[in-house]
């Protein structure tokens, strides 16, 4: 057994034994079937803190000869696979964690050479018979031992991307670039590689390290695929963990979810775990980072930019091309590159159906509120969103000037004197002026009711709110706005809130560029 050659399990061993697993055993099959085959070369690239580590340690468990790992598997899914024993700790692993030698490397110019010295050094003691030369490189070192004794090798590479996150020479990451492309470009070298499997928070670069990797299949955050639901907790896990704990499941979908995945709602573990664990919801997942990873992009401003962040804020989704990002940290051009980095770190949301990008939840939009407080040019947008509590409660009041008043300050901030009188703009005002309900509503836009569309719905979480139903018109008045909702009966499905009903009809002039309101407190009965 040693440290980076054929290590042991008991990483793997210690996530069994906290207080919270979740079985993602069944992603060893998914992996098996790479083993040995023309396309085995994986990189999964997801935001910190989803799991991309505890998978990588359970796979070297699995794999590993430098360990007896059947007694941990034993209880999991990966047991009753029926092919779970042929490749149970029977393959050579080389396990690196790119981050930690990184950190752990005074003298950053000895980086790849002191990885080569110490994979060596424990080659030369399990592979006495094989001479290996002191100036031979990695992938060297694993073509000798393979031509004489036959030996294939996993390499298992987390956080392969720091190099690309960090700030480190050009001479560095060109030494970094050649240990890359020695081990994994090399048809000599190929078969001798039974599997490699990288991670990363960002996906294979694109301009410069491409052209070394381009061999890899990857699986990111904008597409996962078959691997979807071992990264990450999916919503049934999540549920169970929620039942077992006796926690509102619901609260914690608010709070967490968000990401789609390959038909998958999947959830951020490390959230979900201490929510479980303490009974209670909070920001967890923002407390290992800075929001000012938003804040710096926000600043750089790119045009449309700012519409769009309101929008999102405000609780809507935004068309994002993902495929202009070059997969980079700096560099940035347009807010599409902005918007991919930011889904790649886990502060957006992207749907491959719609090609739109949202905030997840209630954890992010945390996060997101609190970066636009220091980032430039959001003052407006800070003091609407401060107000938004005092508007809610005046709506819940009656005060409809207070209601029109908040609108036209809102509706101002979210558009561009080219788009105001845009029906979007004027959704996007009462979205972004109404963003404190989002604590307590559920956001509905255009919800099949009645005899056709009701334009906003909020439904409360706790019956003591009243629900309330919302109707824009443009260049007409509140009466008529009011008067839709009762003809066309958008109160179908709101019957249990009986009495605690709210109808707000809020009409837009465009030649004064005004709102007014008109709020009527309604018994269904």
């Amino acid at each position: 057994m040693g440290i980076y050659l054929n290590p042991g399990n008991e990483n793997f061993r210690r996530t069994l034994a906290a207080d919270i697993y979740v079985d993602k055993t069944g992603m060893i099959a998914e992996m098996n079937k790479f083993i040995d085959k023309g396309n085995n070369y994986v990189c999964i690239s997801r935001p910190r803190r989803f799991g991309k580590t505890i998978a990588g340690n359970m796979l070297s468990a699995y794999y590993s000869k430098g360990c007896d790992s059947r007694e941990l598997f034993a209880p999991f899914k990966i047991s009753k696979d029926s092919r779970f024993e042929e490749r149970l700790n029977q393959l050579n692993v080389i396990k690196l964690d790119m981050n930690s030698e990184y950190q752990n490397t005074v003298d950053k110019a000895e980086l790849i050479k002191r990885i080569t010295g110490k994979i060596k050094e424990e080659m030369n003691s399990q592979f006495p018979t094989v001479i290996l030369r002191e100036d031979d490189s990695l992938a060297e070192c694993i073509l000798k031992v393979f031509s004489a004794t036959g030996e294939t090798f996993v390499i298992i590479m987390d956080e392969y991307d720091v190099l690309v996150r960090e700030k480190v020479s050009e001479t560095l990451f060109a030494e970094y670039l050649s240990f890359l492309n020695g081990l994994f470009k090399s048809d000599t070298l190929r078969p001798a590689i039974s599997l490699a499997y990288l991670t990363g928070i960002f996906p294979i670069v694109r301009d410069k390290i491409q052209s070394k990797l381009n061999n890899f299949y990857e699986y990111t955050i904008l597409d996962a695929e078959e691997l979807a639901e071992y990264i990450g907790f999916t919503g049934d896990e999540v549920k169970e963990l929620c039942e077992k704990r006796g926690v509102n499941y619901d609260e914690c979908q608010m709070w967490y979810d968000g990401y789609k995945q390959h038909g998958f709602e999947i959830y951020n573990p490390e959230s979900v775990v201490k929510c479980v664990n303490k009974n209670e919801f909070g920001n967890f997942w923002g407390k290992t980072s800075r929001f000012d990873v938003i804040s710096d992009r926000l600043d750089e401003n790119f045009e449309g930019t700012k519409e769009d962040v309101i929008k999102m804020v405000s609780g809507e989704e935004v068309t994002v091309d993902p495929d202009l990002f070059m997969n980079t940290v700096t560099g940035f051009k347009m807010k599409d590159e902005v918007f991919t980095y930011l889904i790649h770190l886990g502060y957006l949301a992207y749907d491959r159906e719609n090609g739109k990008c949202r905030i997840p939840n209630k954890e992010i939009r945390n996060e997101w509120l609190r970066a636009l407080k220091v980032a430039k040019d959001y003052g407006t947008t800070n003091k609407i969103i401060s107000d938004s509590m005092n508007l809610l409660e005046a709506t819940m009041d009656g005060d409809e000037e207070a209601v029109a008043r908040a609108l036209d300050r809102s509706h101002i901030n979210v558009t561009s004197n080219r788009s105001y009188n845009n029906e979007d703009a004027l959704q996007s005002a009462i979205y972004l002026a109404y963003i404190y309900a989002l604590n307590e509503y559920t956001v509905i836009k255009e919800m099949t009711n009645g005899k056709g569309f009701a334009d906003v719905v909020f439904v409360p979480f706790k019956e003591s709110r009243p629900a309330m139903i919302i109707e824009l018109k443009r260049n007409s008045c509140t009466e008529s706005a009011i008067t839709q909702i009762k003809e066309k009966k958008y109160f179908t499905s709101l019957g249990h809130y009986n009495g605690n009903l709210l109808f707000v009809g809020i009409n837009y002039d465009e030649k004064e560029k005004t709102h007014t309101c008109k709020i009527e407190r309604f018994d269904i009965g």
